[in-house]
């Protein structure tokens, strides 16, 4: 593995939205290379459907909470924070993974992607060698494996362990397995849900305009309508946020 990177800590108070336990981070790479100095660990991304999520589902409730750094990935849990008076910025993860690949690259990190579909992967490894040449990619493997393929997978990813693994499986797969292996890893294990799509040009993320007014849940609707029962969970967030007080 390559040698650990020094990073001034950004330090983030660890407080909790609708009883999900999150950091309010001012500066969330900062967060994520202190973590990867310290020796690594999981990094979540929390969004209001994610955290209505967490409510319904004890497993991912308590992978969130067992999780080393928790970023406010959605303007609901913003907005949730600054009911409480804290004012951090919003952290898109694609943003903040993005950003630590293009660290790894000029790091000489060892870098693992796990997820996504055959052909999204394909086209990432594509896109990747022409934009970050210089990036160690270890292991690069679509999410549509066998189910007997995973032990061995798993094993090949702690027996030459990664700087740096992305995972795109979805809510609540992603964040599960990544729990499910704790105690082994080290480096800095991310979920990043439908990242891979987008950075391999497959999906297209929000305009910022719509990012700005924070829209972009309407803009996932537009792009995806099976998705409308999940967005029923952005309302219902609301509410509960409102009643809590």
């Amino acid at each position: 593995m390559a040698a650990m990177a020094t990073a001034a800590p950004s330090p983030g108070r660890r407080t909790r939205v609708l009883g999900v336990p999150i950091d309010a981070c001012p500066d969330v790479r900062a967060a994520a290379l202190a973590l990867h100095a310290r020796g690594g660990g999981q990094i979540v991304t929390l969004n209001a459907e994610m955290t209505m999520a967490a409510l319904a589902d004890p497993a991912l409730g308590a992978a969130i909470a067992a999780a080393d750094l928790v970023i406010p990935d959605g303007a609901g849990v913003v907005w949730a924070l600054g009911r409480q008076g804290l004012r951090v910025p919003r952290a898109p993860g694609i943003e903040l993974a993005h950003a630590l690949l293009e660290h790894a690259a000029g790091a000489g990190w060892r870098v693992a992607l796990v997820g996504g579909s055959p052909q999204v992967m394909g086209l990432l490894r594509r896109k990747l060698e022409a934009t970050l040449p210089a990036l160690q990619l270890v292991l690069a493997v679509d999410g549509y494996q066998p189910a007997e393929a995973w032990p061995g997978l798993e094993r090949q990813l702690l027996a030459a362990p990664a700087d740096l693994v992305l995972v795109a499986l979805g809510v609540p797969r992603q964040e599960l397995w990544i729990r499910r292996l704790a105690g082994q890893r080290t480096g800095l294990w991310m979920g990043v849900g439908g990242s891979f799509d987008v950075w391999a040009g497959v999906k297209t993320r929000a305009p910022g305009w719509m990012g700005r007014l924070h829209l972009e849940w309407l803009y996932r609707l537009i792009q995806e309508p099976s998705r409308w029962r999940r967005m029923l969970a952005l309302p219902h967030f609301v509410w509960k946020v409102l009643r809590q007080g």
